[in-house]
């Protein structure tokens, strides 16, 4: 296998948490112990001169890979209760799609030559095989940045049609358009010769990959992502996928994640 090198930052944050010690020290002093001070309500969406959600920042899971907070923010899906677990990623193969992904070792990743997925790791489509990404909304477009292999997405919000000049790409071609206060992308025109990440497992498509993603900033601070997938040369329903909770990372620039092949 051959080696990729791959240079990131980890940033965490200071926290100071009013400890019960103190508040004892407090009353020992002969002072009441401090009233606990209730939770700021959360600050709303921001807002683009149309009205319109704006979806801007830089977005992670709590954390960067290994570090404080990594994956805190991220949905689970919920709880299932009584019911039947929803299916996985895996369990909707084709049996040709199961024996195909039977055959796949490390040496078939496309990553190991910076290429990027189809989809992404943690069930986010922007953040490739890393864990941050940025968003950047204008009028007319939705720009979507993965810190990984310097990989970006241009969105038109106008729900325009699919360009049908344009060739099969690695990343597709993406749509959108406005559903009230919920943005949903589209995109369709996969290659076939890279990968999917889905359920943290790699996986191979067919150029009849669809997703269609739909991303709501419930507050400032919180992005929510939901998704389906489709490819019926793979699989043999849609697979829903867990809804994903993503927090405002505490700074406002994306970092070079490069990748180099040796």
């Amino acid at each position: 296998m051959k080696p990729m090198f791959i240079a990131t930052a980890f940033i965490g944050t200071a926290l100071f948490p009013l400890t019960l010690s103190s508040i004892a020290q407090a009353a020992q002093q002969g002072g009441a112990a401090p009233a606990p001070q209730a939770a700021k309500p959360a600050e709303p969406a921001p807002r683009m001169a149309d009205g319109k959600p704006d979806l801007s920042g830089v977005w992670w899971t709590g954390g960067d890979v290994g570090g404080r907070g990594f994956g805190g923010g991220r949905g689970r899906g919920g709880g299932r209760g009584a019911g039947p677990a929803p299916p996985t990623f895996t369990g909707l193969y084709t049996p040709a799609a199961a024996a195909a992904a039977k055959k796949l070792t490390d040496n078939d990743d496309p990553t190991l030559k910076c290429i990027p997925t189809a989809f992404g790791t943690l069930n986010v489509s922007m953040f490739d095989v890393g864990a941050v990404a940025q968003i950047v909304s204008t009028p007319k477009f939705v720009v979507m940045l993965t810190e990984t292999f310097h990989g970006y997405r241009l969105v038109p919000t106008d729900g325009r049609a699919h360009r049908a000049e344009v060739p099969p790409s690695l990343r597709g071609d993406s749509v959108g358009r406005w559903d009230g206060d919920v943005f949903v992308v589209e995109t369709k025109n996969f290659t076939d010769n890279t990968w999917i990440w889905a359920e943290g497992r790699a996986s191979p498509h067919s150029d009849q990959l669809r997703i269609v993603e739909r991303y709501r900033r419930v507050d400032r601070n919180t992005l929510e992502i939901e998704a389906t997938l489709s490819d019926p040369k793979v699989l043999t329903a849609p697979w829903t996928v867990p809804k994903q909770t993503l927090v405002l990372a505490p700074f406002d620039q994306i970092l070079p994640l490069n990748c180099a092949e040796l």
